[in-house]
């Protein structure tokens, strides 16, 4: 081979082994990822637990929990969509524990044409999971004076405007009114590995083609 040709090589094969590199250190994060979402959903199906008196943003993520009690409004609609059903909103009411304490309650969707409709206070036991969603940034719009309508749920604020504890229970079963389970799942959680996996191994199939392309130029200019 020319001398002239070795660098030109040189470079492509080391890109290409820096770029197979990425491709194969995602595959590895896919493989972390998906048993870390395999633990995510054991412990939201896992058996309910009494409320913890301090709960733990960290600690406490997804713990399954039941509670006893009455819902007692007032309550706080969140701009949602539900697939095959819509657009609507998902229920967030103050809930008093017969323990004495008052949280929050994710009680699921209502679509559009329902929203907005009285209930009245009832007594009913709740399971479901703890949770404290990041769905604000700085991009999240400040919820409607007019309508009451919220566009994402903010456990503090929302707890500030309910005066309750800032601790939120999703409902996975029913809490009446005919409202829906919108249950906790790990399908919001982003798992994009594969496409990062798939664009790093494409990117060194381009670059190793490139570098076949160059080396041929440089072949037919030295003839």
């Amino acid at each position: 081979m020319p001398r002239h040709m070795i660098l030109p090589l040189l470079f492509g094969l080391v890109g290409a082994a820096i770029l197979v590199g990425l491709g194969v250190w995602q595959v590895q994060r896919l493989a972390w990822k998906e048993a870390i979402l395999a633990q995510i959903d054991a412990r939201i199906a896992d058996a309910p637990l009494p409320l913890p008196t301090t709960p733990d943003p960290v600690a406490d993520l997804y713990l399954p929990v039941t509670v006893t009690g009455r819902f007692a409004g007032p309550e706080i609609e969140v701009l949602a969509s539900v697939k095959d059903r819509g657009p609507g909103t998902r229920i967030i009411a103050a809930y008093e524990t017969t323990e004495g304490r008052r949280i929050l309650i994710d009680r699921g969707f209502v679509p559009e044409a329902l929203r907005g409709q009285p209930r009245d206070a009832v007594d009913v036991p709740v399971t479901g999971n703890l949770h404290w969603p990041d769905e604000v940034d700085s991009f999240t719009p400040a919820p409607d004076a007019a309508s009451g309508l919220w566009f994402a749920r903010d456990v503090p604020a929302m707890a500030q405007a309910l005066q309750t504890e800032p601790t939120l229970i999703v409902a996975r079963s029913s809490t009446r009114d005919g409202i829906e389970p919108f249950p906790v799942d790990s399908s919001a959680i982003p798992n994009n590995h594969l496409t990062y996996a798939l664009t790093w191994f494409s990117l060194a199939v381009v670059w190793l083609g490139m570098t076949g392309l160059l080396l041929w130029r440089i072949r037919r200019r030295c003839l």
